[in-house]
Order: C-alpha cells, then structure tokens, then sequence
C-alpha cells in the first residue's frame, strides 16, 4: 500500500510525496486517517524554518519523518481507522501523535481510541488537550483563585476550559482579537482586551507566544503570583522585566512543556494515560468553536502557508482541520 505524505521542502513550501508503506507487523497498526489538526503555533515554526538547531531534538515530533530543518514531515494530531492490527484495535477510530498522511503505519501502543461521542474533527484537538493538562498540572489551580490567560489560542483557550471547571475561579481570557471573545465566555470565562486586565492575580497562564503577552501576565500578578508559560518562543529571545516588582512582589514564572508529565502527576499517570485523559475531556459540543476552517489534503500544500499565517486583516483561524475523505 502507497501513501501521500505533506513534507516542508523549504521555508514555507510544502509538497506532497508518495512512499510506500511497511508491513505493520504485530506491534504495529495500519491506519487510514480521516482527519488530522494544524497546530498554528509549533508548525508555524516549522513551516518558517524557525526551529533552533540547539533545539531539533527537543521538537521532534513523535513520529517524525525526515530531519530538521528541511525537508521534514511534521505533525502530532491524525485522527483515522485501524484497518491491520491488534483485534482490540481493528476497525476502530484512534488518535495517534502522527504527520499529516492520508495513511500510516505507527505503534499500536500509541494509537489511542477515540471515544464514541467524539466525533474526528473534534477529536484533533487530543493534543492540544494533553498539552493544557498538563499546563493545569503545572499551574496546580487552587478553590477560589484569580485567574488569567493570555492568550485565545487553542491552548490557552483549552486551558481556560478546563480552568472554569474548578470551583470559585475567577476567570478571566485576555487576547488582542475581539473575535475571541464569543469563545471564551462560552466556555465560562471572561473577556478582556489587554488594556483591561484584570490585576492582583493568583495564576496567571501565559499562551500568547508573544512578548508583550507574557509582560502582560508578569504585571497582571499579585503578590506571590505565579505565571506559568506555556507559549514556546523558538528562536526569538522575549525582554521581561525582571526588575520592578518581579522581586518584591515575590513572582514566580513556571515553564510547562508537553514533552514530561508534569511533577504534580509524574509517577501517577504515564504519557498515553494523560492523552486518553485528554481524549476524554473532548465530549463538549462547546470545543467545535475552536475548529475550522477545513481544509481538503490534496489542498494543503497550497494552503499551509495562509492556515498557518493569515495576511493581515484576515480571520486568524484557531484549529484549522486537515479533511481525508
């Protein structure tokens, strides 16, 4: 059986490649994808050739082909059916931490079933999911605190989700794009330009991938705040104000990463346990907000450049999905 494959060739152009595939073996499973998610913040960098050589093995991704910076195919969140492997697994919708193919042959360790109510559009989202776990795990959210996210990515967002779900919060999502505020407050938080932040937090979430955004945050604390970064800069090197009141005011800035579990939980749940989690917490009707547009496989070498990076004045996509069938 042969497969399409999207490679980066260049910085921002990408081509698809057919290659055949291997026999799955009994470890492994074949899978026919339907659906996979554009992570805009991680493969924008990838797309741009942006990725520190100091970090290739850091970002690469689980299932990677080829080798930074070019040509490489790149991606974490297929969506597709097993038609060869384990019986527990054959026929069955699974998420697996894969490139943008239109067919694949992974680990069947790491094809995790997607549950029932889940449909696969929403189902691409397991990644970003697993990340803001994580992020919550890190940011250890306490009964009553004030809270903040910079930032209405898919994350950030994502993180605010599960964050209004703890009792007593007092959330608020802070983003330059008035388009965002529709999404997070029906997802149970406020809205806030950045010139209308709320100050005196507790926890402060930093998913804003920018300068200002992650200033933001640091200023938006109280005494003995804490903000914990979840944005990955790549090879940009932000200024922050480590003098002022980083100090006296006794703040703490966290780094979360989705490469280790994170402290509160490591020894307590493994890697796929966090991502069947995830899996888990996408049963929201309100989480197809972040979806869209759609975007055909056969189309997207064209399009990679404009769901990765709008012109100016355009609609800034969320979770732009890649469509198989």
């Amino acid at each position: 059986m042969r497969a399409r494959a999207l490679w980066t060739v260049a910085p921002r152009a990408a081509e698809l490649r057919q290659h055949d595939l291997p026999t799955p073996g009994d470890a492994g499973a074949l899978v026919v994808t339907r659906a996979s998610g554009l992570s805009r913040g991680t493969e924008r960098l990838v797309f741009e050739g942006r990725v520190p050589e100091s970090q290739w093995p850091a970002m690469r991704a689980p299932l990677q082909y080829g080798e930074f910076p070019f040509p490489v195919s790149y991606g974490y969140a297929a969506v597709g059916v097993v038609q060869v492997g384990p019986a527990e697994l054959l026929g069955r919708r699974v998420f697996c931490l894969h490139p943008h193919h239109d067919a694949f042959v992974a680990p069947a360790a790491m094809c995790v079933p997607v549950p029932e109510a889940v449909p696969d559009r929403r189902a691409v989202l397991a990644a970003n999911m697993e990340t803001a776990v994580n992020v919550l795990w890190d940011a250890r959210p306490l009964v009553g605190e004030r809270a903040l996210v910079v930032g209405a990515g898919v994350v950030g967002l994502l993180a605010a989700y599960l964050l209004a779900r703890v009792p007593g919060v007092e959330l608020t999502v802070c983003d330059v794009d008035p388009a965002r505020r529709a999404i997070a407050e029906g997802l149970g938080a406020r809205f806030a330009a950045p010139d209308a932040a709320p100050q005196g937090c507790d926890l402060a979430i930093h998913a804003s991938a920018s300068e200002a955004g992650l200033r933001l945050a640091l200023s938006s604390l109280g005494f003995e705040g804490r903000v914990i970064e979840a944005s990955w800069f790549g090879d940009k090197a932000p200024a922050l104000p480590l003098g002022e009141a980083f100090h006296a005011g006794r703040l703490s800035l966290v780094s979360t990463q989705v490469g280790a579990v994170a402290p509160a939980m490591r020894g307590r749940r493994a890697h796929r346990q966090r991502l069947e989690l995830a899996l888990s917490l996408l049963d929201d009707p309100r989480l197809d907000a972040l979806l869209g547009p759609e975007i055909a496989f056969t189309d997207l070498p064209a399009r990679m450049g404009e769901a990765l990076s709008p012109p100016p004045g355009a609609p800034q996509p969320l979770c732009p999905v890649v469509t198989y069938i």
